[in-house]
């Protein structure tokens, strides 16, 4: 069966996407003023539909931000139908992944998007994120609501600062296997040298080619949709402006990752690698510490390998 699109390539109906970055960086926003466009049958962003539009019902859940003080003024401000915005009440009990409610309201208001924001919040109490064999379950219980349905699942996740401060590719909290389960991946961060333009990168992409980076701005005038932006993953992610030379730790950063990504390699190896663009072996230290990398003893030899 063809996979149909809330936004192709970036969310599609029937499939969980996950939306990861930093506090302040934008993503509610950005996931506010996608909600807004679907509630008035807008067209998303550098998109040409095919079809007339309908609007469609929004279930947005939060369990970060007040409804009524917070949510509802930011809607407005981004030019939500607020009718077109409806909430499951958690008064007398906390929504999770795993409650029947959530096919229940998606059934009854034929919503197109369900927005979970955080993640965290909506595991379930006795869900530890961070093991495997517990996330697997509530993931898939989600997903084959999302298929059922033809509903776009949308989560909110934060970004794990364990791995230092500068960011790294899939650094989202909790097991891999978020990541795993979503079929889409979407990075929303700052511009670094225009830190009112937040752009949303593709970082994964199971069922489409990657798109490309969208950018908006959040400013004193507001929100505003700026569209197709020129931005590679490395601008985002580690703050390399590609108007200045990048330093000796943002291009260690870079090297490690493309040699880690699906490997397992002797730090020997990627010592040797980095030398040969003069990275010294405290520069290469320094930028494994930031990603996470993990050092593990085989034999004679130290091996690294990426923390997801």
């Amino acid at each position: 069966m063809a996979v149909r699109w809330l936004w192709y390539p970036y969310i599609p109906h029937g499939k969980i996407t996950l939306v990861q970055g930093d506090p302040g960086d934008g993503k509610t926003t950005f996931v506010l003023a996608v909600a807004a466009l679907l509630s008035n049958g807008s067209p998303m962003p550098e998109t040409e539909p095919t079809e007339i539009i309908t609007p469609q019902t929004v279930i947005y859940q939060t369990a970060e931000d007040g409804l009524a003080d917070t949510i509802k003024p930011r809607l407005v401000e981004v030019g939500a139908d607020c009718s077109k915005v409806v909430v499951i009440d958690e008064s007398e009990q906390p929504l999770s992944f795993s409650d029947g409610r959530i096919e229940q309201a998606i059934a009854a208001t034929q919503a197109g998007l369900l927005i979970l924001d955080p993640l965290q919040a909506y595991l379930g109490v006795d869900v530890d994120m961070h093991r495997a064999n517990e996330i697997r379950p509530i993931f898939k219980t989600l997903g084959n609501v999302a298929e059922r349905t033809g509903c776009a699942m949308l989560i909110i996740g934060h970004m794990n600062k364990a791995a230092g401060q500068t960011k790294g590719l899939y650094r989202g909290l909790g097991s891999i296997d978020i990541a795993a389960a979503s079929r889409s991946i979407l990075l929303v961060g700052r511009d670094k040298d225009n830190l009112n333009t937040r752009v949303m990168a593709h970082l994964k992409s199971s069922l489409a080619p990657e798109g490309k980076p969208i950018a908006f701005e959040l400013d004193e005038g507001g929100f505003r949709w700026v569209g197709a932006y020129e931005m590679s993953i490395e601008e985002l992610l580690y703050g390399i402006s590609p108007e200045r030379e990048p330093t000796k730790g943002a291009q260690a950063i870079t090297l490690i990752h493309e040699m880690l990504r699906g490997n397992e390699v002797p730090s020997a190896e990627v010592y040797s690698r980095l030398a040969e663009y003069d990275i010294s072996k405290r520069t290469a230290e320094n930028a494994k510490g930031k990603i996470g990398v993990v050092s593990v003893k085989k034999g004679a030899a130290w091996i690294w390998k990426l923390p997801y």
